[in-house]
């Protein structure tokens, strides 16, 4: 009977361990999406019309504003675009590029995920300091902070370099989905994006609600499930490279 080498055991273990560090980076990427469909429902219902994280949307409700010289439309999704577009750079800065021996989970995107962390608590602040009413200058602010926090998430996960793994665009992770299943994929490829597309509407609908009936409560929804994934991305392969 042959026995196995302890370099081919090791070698077998890690990549285990790498597949169950993936699984909890995916759950982790999906607590994220939850976060960004409360963002994007808050936005829209509390915030002046415009999306935190959706600037496909937000492109077309500037060209209807332009259409339909809606002044207001195109200064609120303006500003969406622009504070979503220097979180991206903010964020790009910080997290870095994917480099090949990169762990499962780098530290920098923990690092990156700090820095939106401290967006949403301004965020918290101005919206408690301005309860229990808001002027539309007060809603513009926290819209643009709120874009700019989902932008830096943005730059975050792409630090993963995994194709297709993103918490805040997810129409090609829709075609994807729709895709595998018209060609009969098997469920174990589906189901990541099916979780996040989950989490996506599961957090709009919890935001929406939360945005009509408990309003002063709204920030928390974009920090605790923040809070939670940065704690736990530290066992999520922080500091560990892949398996050899």
């Amino acid at each position: 009977m042959l026995k196995t080498s302890p370099p081919v055991m090791r070698f077998r273990a890690a990549v285990k361990g790498n597949r169950n560090l993936a699984r909890r980076r995916q759950a982790l990427v999906v607590v994220l999406t939850f976060l960004t469909g409360s963002a994007d429902a808050i936005g829209f219902l509390a915030l002046g019309g415009a999306f935190s994280s959706v600037m496909t949307g937000n492109m077309v409700l500037l060209g209807l504003s332009a259409g339909s010289g809606d002044a207001d439309l195109a200064l609120t999704s303006g500003c969406a675009i622009v504070s979503f577009i220097t979180g991206v750079l903010a964020g790009a800065r910080l997290a870095g590029s994917a480099q090949p021996d990169d762990p499962v989970w780098p530290r920098r995107v923990t690092h990156t995920l700090v820095l939106e962390l401290l967006v949403f608590v301004v965020f918290l602040v101005v919206w408690v300091v301005n309860l229990p009413s808001r002027s539309e200058q007060v809603d513009l602010g926290l819209l643009m902070l709120s874009a700019a926090a989902l932008g830096i998430q943005s730059s975050a996960i792409q630090r993963f370099g995994v194709p297709g793994l993103s918490s805040t665009y997810l129409t090609g992770t829709l075609t994807s989905l729709i895709a595998g299943v018209a060609a009969r994929s098997p469920w174990q490829s589906l189901r990541p994006k099916a979780q996040v597309l989950l989490a996506l509407i599961t957090g709009a609908v919890v935001g929406a609600l939360m945005a009509r009936y408990l309003p002063a409560w709204s920030p928390v929804l974009l920090i605790a499930p923040l809070v939670l994934v940065i704690a736990a991305s530290v066992g999520a392969g922080g500091g560990q490279r892949p398996g050899p």
